[in-house]
């Protein structure tokens, strides 16, 4: 639940050039996805399971957020080519490092 309201937090404080409006939860293949249905800022993100079981954050295969973040986080967090990132196991206390995911994400086409 931590992602998730970091995802409610992001939007309401990005500055008013990156104005995304509401963000819209809905479920996408049962799990949580979040999207910007006013002004269709975002490519949707949505937080479920890996086949494991690890928590991750899923992106749009096809966007470019996910590529792009994997350039600047640390090396030592895990990745399922351009579609999600596994969230390591001392979550939430590193949650802060994927601030930049979803700020890509939820502004992805502004």
């Amino acid at each position: 639940m931590a992602v998730r309201a970091m995802i409610f937090d992001i939007a309401a404080t990005l500055p008013p050039h990156h104005h995304v409006g509401r963000v819209e939860e809905s479920t996408k293949w049962g799990q949580p996805s979040y999207a910007t249905p006013d002004t269709k800022s975002a490519t949707p993100i949505r937080l479920g399971l890996s086949k494991a079981g690890d928590p991750a954050i899923f992106t749009h295969c096809q966007s470019t957020v996910m590529r792009d973040f994997r350039d600047l986080a640390a090396p030592n967090l895990n990745f399922d080519g351009n579609r999600a990132v596994y969230l390591p196991n001392n979550y939430p206390p590193k949650l802060d490092e994927f601030a930049p995911l979803i700020r890509a994400d939820l502004t992805y086409r502004l």
